[in-house]
C-alpha cells in the first residue's frame, strides 16, 4: 500500500528549490526561488520567513516543482508567476508581450522632471489637457504610469502586437487608467487621425515616450535563453544592428510632437552614438540631454521640438 506523502515546510522547499536552479545555472536563483513559492502560496515575502516551519500541503509543493523546474528549462519567471513590477505598479506579463525591465523607468523619471512639478491649479489634475503617446507600449507600463502620475492628460500607446495590447489594456483596467488611454495596432507612430477618439486637428502631442526594440539580431545568440527563446523577437530586435528603427522613429515623432513639445527615448547600450546625430539640427531640436542608469550606461536620450506648429 503505497504511503499518503507528507507535507514539508517551506524552509526545506525553499532550500532545494534553491540548489535545483543552481544547479541548472539559473540566475538570481534564491529570488527565483522565493517569488515562485510566494506565487503558489499566495504569500509575501516577510511570510515566508516569518513562517519557516510552516507545512506545505504536497500537491502545492508539487506544482511548486513543476514551476522550478520551467524555470531551469529557460522560462522566465515572470511569465510563471504572471506579473512583474514597475513604477511600484503590478503589470500582468506572460508569452507574447516584453517584461519590463527598472532600465525603462529611467524614461519615467526624465519624462516628470521635463515636465516639472506640478502648479497649484494642477494639485488634482497634473497633466490637464496634455496628449501624450507611448510608442512600443508593449505591456503598457510606460502609458499606465504616465496616466497615473498626470491624471488630467489622454494618452494613446501603440504597439504591432495585438498580443501585448491585450495585455496592455487589462493592465490599463487593473490601474484604474483604461478611460484616458486609447490602444492602437501599428508600426511605431503611423497613427490614421480617423483612427483615434475625438483629437485636434492636426495630431498633435505634447509629450511622446518611447522604449523601441533596440537589441542587434547579430547579437542575439549573446542573450540569456530566458530572453532570446521566450519573449517575442519583435519587441527585442530593432534590426541587424539594432538601431534601425530610431531613425524611422524620430522622423515621425518630429511630424506629431507639437512646437515646445517633449520626446523621451530608451537607448540600447552602444546606441547613443547613432541616435543623438538624429536630433542634431538646430531647425528641430533644443535642450538635449543624455541621462545615465545606475550602471553609467547611457540609457535616455530627451529633447525639446523645436519650431511653430
Amino acid at each position: 500500500m503505497s504511503q499518503t506523502p507528507q507535507p514539508e515546510d517551506v524552509r526545506t522547499l525553499l532550500k532545494e528549490a534553491m540548489a535545483r536552479l543552481r544547479a541548472g545555472n539559473v540566475p538570481s536563483h534564491t529570488l527565483a526561488a522565493e517569488l515562485l513559492l510566494m506565487h503558489v502560496l499566495g504569500r509575501d515575502r516577510a511570510w515566508l520567513y516569518a513562517h519557516p516551519e510552516e507545512a506545505v500541503a504536497p500537491a502545492i509543493a508539487e506544482k511548486y516543482f513543476a514551476l522550478i523546474a520551467q524555470r531551469v528549462s529557460g522560462v522566465p519567471t515572470q511569465y510563471l508567476t504572471g506579473r512583474q513590477e514597475f513604477w511600484g505598479l503590478e503589470f500582468e506579463v506572460g508569452p507574447g508581450v516584453l517584461i519590463p525591465r527598472p532600465e525603462t523607468e529611467h524614461v519615467l523619471e526624465v519624462a516628470l522632471a521635463r515636465l516639472g512639478p506640478p502648479t497649484e491649479d494642477e494639485a488634482t489634475q497634473r497633466g490637464a489637457g496634455m496628449r501624450i503617446a507611448d510608442v512600443g507600449t508593449g505591456s503598457g507600463c510606460l502609458a499606465i504610469a504616465l496616466a497615473c502620475e498626470l491624471p488630467g492628460a489622454a494618452v494613446v500607446a501603440t504597439d504591432i502586437s495585438e498580443a501585448a495590447l491585450d495585455y496592455a489594456r487589462r493592465n490599463a483596467a487593473r490601474h484604474g487608467v483604461a478611460s484616458r488611454i486609447q490602444f492602437l495596432q501599428c508600426n511605431l507612430l503611423e497613427v490614421e487621425h480617423s483612427s483615434l477618439a475625438p483629437s485636434p486637428s492636426p495630431l498633435l502631442f505634447d509629450l511622446i515616450v518611447s522604449n523601441p526594440p533596440y537589441v542587434a539580431r547579430d547579437e542575439s545568440e549573446l542573450l540569456p535563453v530566458e530572453v532570446r527563446a521566450h519573449e517575442p523577437a519583435e519587441a527585442l530586435f530593432g534590426g541587424a544592428e539594432g538601431h534601425e528603427l530610431y531613425q524611422p522613429l524620430v522622423t515621425q515623432v518630429k511630424n506629431r510632437l507639437r512646437a515646445g513639445g517633449i520626446f523621451v527615448v530608451e537607448l540600447s547600450y552602444n546606441a547613443l552614438a547613432r541616435v543623438e546625430p538624429l536630433l542634431a539640427s538646430p531647425q528641430d531640436w533644443t535642450d538635449v540631454a543624455i541621462t545615465h542608469d545606475l550602471a553609467g550606461i547611457p540609457r535616455v536620450l530627451s529633447a525639446i521640438r523645436k519650431g511653430r506648429n
